[in-house]
């Protein structure tokens, strides 16, 4: 071909943004997934919380506290392989691009970012008010983020406080025309106190859970039309066995009081099955649903957004910064070896996690 000869046209590859389902068969297969996926979600986020709380499996606590760890870094790499990757992705799909609004912003950090301030000032407010509701009573306010042996005043977030020379740290300050020996009295202060301590951290697994719903129905919706709905079907059951790990290592260390104990199961229940639920309705809509659609990219990219800002603040600041800088025995006084382990833990449940992120 001479010089001056035109080049070839090159037909650029138009994305498929239409309204057809790439659904092809396999139903029954389909339809098991809703159960096995169901089952391998509840056995990894029921697995810690029933062993800890067994009677007759007595589990080594470094095991606990591994599985926690791990836990953290499968959190922390669900925020970014798994959540923020794909938003940018469909949030920044070429099906978008003709849309006056989705097309020209970068959504993605922006919805993540909003996220992450949503949860902290929800956090600030419920301490807050905690704080007021204990102050107006003439109780002293309790930090549900310190550690034993770690003063609240240690930490960088949560109920500051001081602890009066001679004053064990939790104790509970009487008001000032209170009998040091009212038992009936210090009874009533303890029961707040233990009150305010479980509401927060309730509330802080009520938010990492908050953060998994939407993905784990948004990957249902997907796995039920998706055209290589082996190799996911597969990835998903290991995703969902060790994001469950995640959230029931932090569900069975709650430190609740007995009329609490139902929280760690219900919670584990609820993440077991949103997954085969959005995998339900997206069979229901098998023929219609179409996951490259531009509202379907829209709906999914926002709502792994969300997720990710919600998580990336849980793993970053209530799991890693919590359980290390602001942890005094971990900080200060564990060995080097403890605390290279635990890292090594956490860095463990982001690797695996991270490779998942390969093929789904």
């Amino acid at each position: 071909m001479s010089s001056a000869d035109p080049m070839p046209d090159v037909e650029e590859e138009e994305p498929i943004c239409g309204s057809g389902s790439p659904y092809n068969g396999k139903l029954n297969l389909r339809i098991a997934a809703i159960f096995i996926i169901l089952v391998t979600s509840l056995f990894g986020t029921l697995l810690p919380v029933v062993l800890r709380r067994s009677q007759r499996m007595r589990v080594p606590e470094w095991m606990f506290s591994g599985v926690k760890y791990f836990g953290s870094g499968v959190i922390v790499a669900t925020a970014f392989i798994h959540l923020l990757a794909p938003s940018f992705e469909a949030l920044g799909s070429e099906c978008l691009e003709s849309l006056p609004v989705w097309g020209s912003y970068p959504w993605t950090p922006a919805i993540a970012m909003f996220s992450v301030f949503a949860i902290f000032l929800t956090e600030l407010v419920a301490h807050r008010t905690g704080a007021s509701y204990l102050k107006r009573r003439g109780l002293r306010a309790h930090d549900p983020h310190s550690q034993s042996g770690n003063p609240p005043s240690h930490t960088t977030h949560g109920l500051h406080t001081q602890t009066p020379p001679g004053e064990e740290v939790g104790a509970i300050v009487s008001p000032p025309k209170a009998l040091a020996n009212d038992e009936e009295h210090d009874h009533h202060h303890h029961a707040h106190e233990v009150d305010e301590n479980a509401l927060a951290q309730i509330l802080g697994v009520a938010i990492l859970e908050f953060g998994v719903i939407f993905h784990s129905l948004v990957i249902g919706l997907t796995l039920a039309v998706n055209d290589e709905f082996v190799t996911l079907f597969i990835v998903l059951i290991f995703h969902q066995a060790f994001e469950g790990l995640g959230l029931g290592s932090r569900l069975s260390v709650l430190p609740l009081p007995h009329r609490f104990n139902w929280v760690p199961y219900a919670a584990s229940c609820l993440y077991a099955a949103i997954t085969p639920i959005g995998l339900a309705i997206g069979l229901g809509v098998r023929t219609t649903y179409n996951p490259d659609s531009a509202n379907a990219l829209i709906v999914s990219g926002v709502l792994d957004a969300l997720s990710a800002g919600v998580l990336l603040y849980t793993g970053l600041v209530e799991l890693l910064a919590h359980d290390f800088i602001f942890n005094r025995e971990m900080a200060v006084e564990a060995s080097n070896a403890k605390v290279a382990l635990s890292v090594l833990c956490v860095l463990a449940g982001a690797g695996l996690m991270s490779l998942l992120g390969y093929w789904a």
